[in-house]
């Protein structure tokens, strides 16, 4: 950074990114601003710079950066490397510019224990949900294997239980020859008391009550934009599987199916491959951000079909990757296994790829995917009315 970028900086005042401070000051503090942006999305600590945007210099930048390097190793947890630059002003006052890298090993603490994350206006402590997103980005907890202490074995509906184990594996709860609580708790799905996400997606009476965020609102929108109000709404809730089951019905109300006579009798053909439309449902409700309070949302407009799931992609995994079946990151194991077991996965991550070519063979057309402000969305182009 140069001492023009460095006025620029300083012009549009701190930031998501940007962080000024008269001196290196307390180790303490200093260290809450390096976890801060190592937390988020990196950033520049900028040192001899005010609040309120006057330059006062560093007297020695030499000291000053080894503080600094100290700080960075010592009070924060895992150590952070940063990089530091020495930009003059007008000639005669020199500022420590702090690059401060997005961490690898998020979530940074301090030495103190407390987690921070930058917002626009400054930083603050990390929020359980903000922290666990942390977590599930590095793969040290997933979110669907909490527990929800505000829950207990009585919300847990035995007949939905039991029903799936008959999908799943043939047996029912009298097959197993165990009680119901050690069978759940087998399956990580309870223990200590309380179920976990998964088992309250599952097998909750009434997984709303507890997880409001995971239901499934479908609409059809006639004409091509969010713009026109809709001409059927419906908000899906229940167990994860019958929330399923409802949003591929809705879809298979709202999308047109040709008749062909062949033989003795006519012959049903979807205008969308249904194999692909599931997979893209499923793989909202398997991939989401559970941590998100947002509901997963299904369009129907006149030219596509549209699934938008809360959260953005897995650590590592790209679009690209994913077109070509190559990624594989599980968000969710627990929801995944599950949904595997009930046969609606085939667990080598191929879904994606399998959905692109049944698409692309029905209408000509390959799905659109990406990510757009906190969600991740894929368009189903529909075939042009005949």
């Amino acid at each position: 950074m140069d001492a023009s970028e460095l006025a620029q900086r300083i012009r549009g005042g701190e930031n998501l990114h940007t962080e000024f401070k008269a001196g290196v000051g307390n180790p303490n503090d200093l260290a809450c601003e390096i976890v801060a942006f190592a937390n988020t999305d990196g950033g520049q600590l900028v040192v001899g710079v005010s609040d309120d945007g006057d330059v006062v210099g560093v007297p020695d930048p030499d000291v000053a950066a080894r503080a600094v390097d100290n700080v960075a190793y010592n009070n924060c947890r895992p150590p952070i490397t940063v990089v530091q630059e020495v930009v003059w002003v007008e000639g005669r006052l020199p500022v420590l510019v702090v690059n401060v890298p997005r961490g690898d090993d998020r979530p940074y603490s301090t030495s103190r224990g407390v987690y921070y994350v930058r917002t626009s206006s400054g930083r603050r402590q990390a929020s359980r949900e903000e922290l666990l997103r942390l977590f599930q980005a590095t793969e040290s907890v997933y979110y669907d294997e909490t527990l929800v202490f505000r829950a207990a074995y009585e919300d847990i509906d035995l007949h939905t239980f039991d029903s799936f184990l008959h999908r799943a594996y043939g047996r029912g709860l009298e097959d197993w020859g165990i009680d119901p609580e050690n069978l759940l708790s087998n399956l990580r799905l309870y223990r200590s008391g309380h179920p976990t996400v998964a088992g309250l997606l599952f097998f909750g009476l009434n997984p709303q009550l507890y997880i409001p965020q995971a239901h499934v609102v479908a609409a059809r929108i006639p004409g091509f934009t969010l713009a026109a109000s809709p001409a059927d709404q419906k908000t899906l809730t229940g167990p994860l599987l019958s929330v399923y089951e409802d949003a591929a019905r809705f879809l298979g109300i709202h999308l047109r199916v040709a008749h062909k006579i062949d033989g003795f009798g006519p012959e049903t053909r979807p205008e969308l491959p249904e194999a692909a439309l599931r997979e893209a449902i499923v793989n909202a409700l398997a991939h989401r951000d559970y941590t998100i309070q947002a509901p997963v949302r299904v369009f129907v407009f006149d030219d596509r079909v549209e699934v938008r799931t809360p959260g953005r992609l897995p650590n590592t995994v790209t679009v690209a990757a994913m077109k070509l079946g190559a990624a594989h990151v599980l968000r969710n194991p627990t929801i995944y296994t599950l949904l595997s077991r009930a046969g609606l996965v085939t667990g080598i991550g191929s879904g994606v790829f399998r959905m692109i070519q049944l698409v692309r063979d029905a209408v000509g057309r390959e799905p659109e995917l990406g990510e757009e402000e906190a969600e991740f969305v894929v368009r189903i182009p529909r075939p042009a009315s005949r």
